[in-house]
């Protein structure tokens, strides 16, 4: 037989094209326009249905960047038309292309209801089905004319991410406005043939079923009338029944569809923005489920929840219906999607707790799974989070970004860094914005690393940010791909049934063992260094307001701020998402998160001080307030007492050949005429710190200019240029007797250092400015160091985790951009150095071998200071910063551990008139207390976590400075748990044994 094949595909190709999509709508007439523009921020819904609105015509320009218009549509449907199925056709000016990132709206109806979002692929709005004819149609459109900012020309600076830099000019093209008749027997056959054209493009060239559809295809077309496709839509569907109906081969892939609408809490997009995005998409969903009978949708991230349930009742109502259906599924269990690196341990798992909490509160759900579809890498401290939340899945795509390595599984254990172990799947359709395309589910199916073993997957699909969610075309697609020949098979479930099946049908996956590290957007843990640092600062705050409030309740009667502190985390939590304090949104965001973060110091500093003046008293007794974990100037841990004497003193004496040399009988620092630190001399294992021939203190600047993602990624070729920093303008005594100060100029910047050696400490202060004026530029600290190590510690959330210092494979090789929390440490045994910070969390290790001379290693800690990339914000940390860091040799990791609080919680003085005693102490510096709090449900009791830190295993005896009653094991959100190993617990004195990096919570139930 003749070869005709790529004749019949591309008849099919111009046919749908030409003819029968466009019959889908075969009759339309025009809807009257109005529009208002309201001037600043969006109106209540009630103020713009009241508004006046004037005429505009289809073709007019509209929208100035981040504006809103409300637009009033009106028209009859013809007489002639009763009987069949009307829909308002909707295009604000909609790029097809870029489903998301552009103008949206949410359609209403006179009387304020809302009835469904318009989005690029979803510019429909039903009318009657079927109509009586003559019926008044009147809508509202509330439209957003958010700029593209991510468009076909990708990662150019513009300004058009902040409203103050955005301008005035009109987006947007007005479209179309009619009412149209809807033809949904042509509908179905578009779906028939772009699903059969599709699966048949995934099927081999000599397969039988690609022959058999090509066969289908062909009659089917042959049946339609291209001058009448209405009328013999209904003979071409027919000639397709029996290739839809052919059943799928018993061992198909398996894939579990679930509705989705990845929405980014912030990106290029305001907070503010989200708000509206959601509510529309929400709007969408319940209107789709409606509609489906089948269709099931979930929506992560409680933040935006509660935003609908604040901002827009009247979508909640229709979110909270959908949700008792079983059919509106909430996902996740975490406040936000958030960046899983860079936030400590408390606010990872604070979270679950606020997001966990918020779906048992209004729906009596808990969610059994993390949903992180999108968040750049995960920290390997996180399975025990998620498993002390009560969870026991996690899902993420984002892996699958990865630049060099391939990740091996897609259904596998993961092990964090204490032993525990979580089911995890990736989902091998590569996309968390799925839209049900032959290409799609074939190469799932292709893909899916677990073949022989297991056959399921999960597929997220709809349309994210702002896109709309779910479309009625993916709904159809799903239908017909349920059980087909040639195809995997599709089913819509609920994330829960997914895992249920997959975890029954892998009983026995492989474990992948420490982080999950994305080999891409590295940059995000240096980028907008503000916001990282007040996102650590507020983390030290909450910890130093709740455990001084917790103490003063108990103690004195102190009002608990439950409400507040409650607001706080909430915000905290929100920033945290994945796009804001990686540093990846737009100027707005990062401008707005700057000011939120100054309001909530603020807030925090003023219950800590009304707290503590309520615990102390008013008198002149000299008082150090002591929030770190361990013991300090010789005051307890979480008390207050007059602090002990350093002892010792610190000289600073002029060093031959310019320089000087800082020394205070533990340290002696060696700081050169450029400033540089050649020299930390440990005196009591006689031992230098820094490498022979080399300089710490040194700054390094290198261009840093992307393939892409510019303030996502720093590519590996940035390592090739480099400028070390040595010209000093100044390098002079400090006026405090204990430091040396240092000033450079280079660029349009300049910088102002601080190196101190405190009296009686063993740690070499580097207090850094930048007044950083740079473009497209990474600026580094660096430290080398002579040790010999050939893997390295990095702070995470509730312990450490070990990197190698080498690139042996392609693996370690892609990890040349690291997160730390508070300190990283390399030591040889016996000694060791840390270098611990404030705010910074990016950083590289590298080592090499010395050629001369004693042939030693030399190891070198880089700290990533700042970036200057250009979109999307393209004054990204333009101005002055400050960093303060240490360096600390003779560091063991208990050192480490603690200088990294230390430099965190410093000591806040003040007087009273009595000294505080601990509301709860350890015997062991092993075991660090994360958290001392009241109960989030008001009950009084105390509530106490703490894990161990050292790496080891631990047994200590926490002591209670107040009565106890009895002491519970917890899960995060304080509910009994634990693994069956209860505390022994004697008045209040509470003993108990912990793993390696083991987390524990303990309810405290006062007399």
């Amino acid at each position: 037989m003749h070869d005709d094949r790529t004749l019949v595909e591309a008849r099919l190709g111009r046919v749908l094209a030409e003819r029968i999509r466009p019959a889908v709508y075969p009759e339309s007439v025009p809807l009257q326009v109005a529009v208002w523009h309201a001037p600043g921020e969006p109106v209540p819904v009630a103020e713009g249905l009241a508004a006046e609105p004037e005429p505009i015509a289809v073709g007019a320009r509209w929208g100035a960047p981040w504006g809103t218009s409300w637009f009033r549509v009106t028209g009859t449907v013809p007489a002639a038309w009763a009987g069949r199925t009307v829909e308002a056709l909707l295009d604000l000016g909609f790029d097809e292309n870029l489903p998301g990132f552009q103008c949206e709206g949410l359609v209403h109806r006179p009387d304020g209801t809302p009835v469904k979002g318009l989005n690029p692929r979803n510019q429909w709005v039903r009318v009657g089905a079927p109509v009586a004819g003559g019926e008044r149609v009147r809508l509202h459109i509330e439209a957003a004319s958010n700029p593209v900012i991510l468009g076909h020309h990708a990662f150019r600076p513009t300004p058009l991410g902040d409203r103050d830099t955005a301008g005035q000019e009109p987006q947007y093209t007005l479209t179309r406005m009619d009412l149209a008749v809807f033809d949904e027997n042509v509908w179905q056959l578009v779906q028939d043939l772009e699903v059969l054209g599709e699966l048949m493009a995934e099927l081999p060239v000599d397969s039988a079923r690609r022959w058999e559809i090509l066969r289908a295809v062909e009659r089917a077309l042959d049946a339609v009338d291209l001058q009448d496709v209405n009328g013999t839509a209904g003979r071409a569907r027919a000639r397709l029944t029996g290739v839809l109906s052919a059943p799928a081969v018993p061992s198909a892939h398996r894939i579990s569809a679930v509705g989705h609408a990845h929405i980014d809490s912030a990106w290029l997009w305001p907070l503010r923005e989200t708000v509206r995005k959601v509510a529309r998409t929400a709007a969408n969903m319940t209107a789709l489920v409606e509609d489906e009978p089948e269709f099931v949708f979930a929506m992560s991230q409680a933040q935006q929840w509660a935003w609908v349930k604040e901002h827009r009742p009247e979508v909640w109502a229709l979110v909270k219906k959908a949700v008792a259906q079983g059919r509106f599924v909430p996902a996740g269990g975490m406040w936000v999607e958030s960046d899983t690196n860079m936030p400590g341990s408390e606010a990872m798992a604070r979270q679950f707790v606020h997001g966990k909490r918020f779906f048992l509160d209004e729906f009596g759900i808990e969610n059994q799974e993390a949903w992180l579809p999108d968040t750049f890498g995960f920290a390997a401290g996180l399975p025990q989070i998620i498993r002390a939340a009560g969870s026991r899945w996690l899902l993420t795509q984002k892996i699958s970004w990865s630049q060099t390595n391939s990740f091996p599984h897609h259904t596998f254990w993961w092990e964090g860094i204490d032993g525990t172990r979580i089911f995890t799947h990736f989902p091998p359709v590569d996309t968390y914005t799925c839209s049900m395309t032959g290409g799609e589910i074939a190469h799932a199916a292709r893909n899916f690393k677990e073949k022989g073993r297991a056959r399921h997957s999960l597929a997220p699909t709809g349309w994210g940010d702002g896109g709309g969610g779910t479309t009625r075309e993916m709904v159809a697609r799903a239908a017909r791909l349920r059980d087909l020949e040639g195809s995997a098979t599709v089913t819509w479930e609920t994330p829960r049934a997914f895992f249920e099946q997959a975890e029954a049908e892998y009983p026995q996956p492989p474990v992948w063992v420490g982080e999950l590290y994305l080999e891409l957007h590295r940059a995000t843990l240096t980028s907008q260094a503000r916001t990282k640092q007040g996102n650590r600062r507020s983390e030290h705050l909450l910890r130093e307001a709740e455990l001084w409030a917790a103490t003063a309740a108990v103690r004195v009667g102190f009002p608990y701020p439950y409400e507040e502190l409650d607001r706080i985390w909430k915000t905290v939590l929100l920033h945290q998402f994945h796009d804001i304090l990686p540093g990846s949104s737009i100027a707005w965001v990062h401008r707005e998160a700057r000011a939120t973060y100054e309001r909530l110091a603020a807030e925090l500093a003023a219950v800590i001080e009304s707290a503590q003046r309520a615990l102390a008293g008013d008198g002149i007794l000299p008082l150090l307030f002591n929030a770190a974990p361990h013991t300090r100037h010789g005051v307890p841990a979480g008390g207050a007492a007059t602090p002990a004497r350093s002892g010792g003193t610190t000289t600073v004496a002029a060093r031959a050949g310019g320089g000087f040399t800082l020394d205070n009988g533990l340290l002696r620092i060696g700081v050169d005429a450029r400033g540089l630190v050649v020299s930390a001399h440990d005196p009591a294992a006689d031992r230098e710190s820094i490498a022979p021939g080399a300089a710490a203190n040194l700054l390094q600047l290198h261009p840093d200019f992307p393939n892409m993602w510019d303030a996502w990624d720093v590519d590996a070729f940035y390592r090739n240029t480099v400028t070390d920093l040595t010209d000093a303008e100044s390098v002079t005594a400090g006026e405090d007797g204990t430091s040396v100060r240092i000033v450079r100029a280079f660029g349009a910047s300049r910088v102002t250092q601080v190196l101190s050696l405190p009296p009686g400490e063993r740690r070499l202060l580097v207090d850094t400015e930048v007044d950083w004026h740079e473009t497209e530029k990474f600026l580094k600290l660096a430290f080398p160091l002579d040790v010999h190590a050939e893997r390295y510690a990095s702070e995470t959330q509730f312990g450490h985790v070990h990197r190698p210092t080498h690139t042996n494979t392609s693996w370690e090789a892609a990890r040349f951009e690291a997160c730390n929390h508070r300190f990283v440490h390399l030591e040889e045994p016996g000694w060791g150095v840390a270098v611990v910070n404030d705010s910074t969390y990016g950083h590289d290790v590298t080592r090499t071998v010395r050629a001369d001379g004693d042939r030693g290693t030399t190891t070198t800690v880089r700290v990533s200071l700042l970036r200057a990339p250009r979109f999307p914000d393209p004054e990204t940390d333009q101005g002055v910063h400050r960093f303060r860091h240490a360096l600390v040799p003779g560091a063991s990791i208990a050192d480490a551990v603690r200088e990294g609080w230390r430099i965190n919680l410093p000591e806040r003085c003040t007087t009273g008139a009595r000294e505080v005693a601990p509301l709860v102490t350890v015997d062991d510096d092993a075991v660090v207390l994360t958290a001392v709090k009241l109960a989030d449900d008001g009950s009084g009791d105390v509530v106490v976590r703490f894990h161990e830190a050292h790496g080891g295993r631990a047994r200590a005896t926490l002591t209670a400075g107040f009565a106890v009653a009895d002491v519970t094991v917890t899960d995060l959100l304080e509910r009994p748990g634990g693994d069956g190993r209860p505390p022994v617990c004697e008045g209040g004195r509470i003993t108990v044994r912990l793993r390696p990096f083991e987390l524990m919570t303990l309810r405290l139930r006062r007399s």
